[in-house]
Parts: structure tokens; C-alpha cells; sequence
């Protein structure tokens, strides 16, 4: 369930990413821990950060034998 809600959250941010203009990209907004960003940098972010969570469950199974 959890991979079925995961799969659509990431969906909706293709469709969402893939309707904004080159101009969107470039708008600012107030990041609460980073200040004032850019909807291109948050996507950097959001992709960084699924990437993060990737390397800590593949070094889980490792250490776990799954």
C-alpha cells in the first residue's frame, strides 16, 4: 500500500513538473530552513532526497541479508 500511495505521490509531481514553463522553474519562494529558493532548486532537493532514502534501504538489506 504504501508503494501503490509512494508511485502516485510521484505521478502527480511528473504531471505537476512536466506543465510548468522554463519561466516557472525560475520562480522564488521561502523555504522554512533555506530561505528564499527556486522551484528549480526544490525539485534538485526532491529528487536528491528520494535518492537519500534509496542508499539507506539498499544498505539495510545488505546489512540485513535481504
Amino acid at each position: 500500500m504504501s508503494l501503490a500511495l509512494l508511485e502516485a505521490v510521484h505521478d502527480r509531481w511528473v504531471r505537476l513538473l512536466r506543465a510548468l514553463s522554463d519561466d516557472q522553474f525560475g520562480r522564488v519562494f521561502i523555504h522554512p530552513e533555506h530561505g528564499p529558493r527556486t522551484v528549480d532548486w526544490l525539485l534538485f532537493l526532491y529528487a536528491w532526497h528520494g535518492r537519500h532514502h534509496t542508499a539507506h534501504i539498499t544498505e539495510m538489506r545488505k546489512q540485513r541479508f535481504w
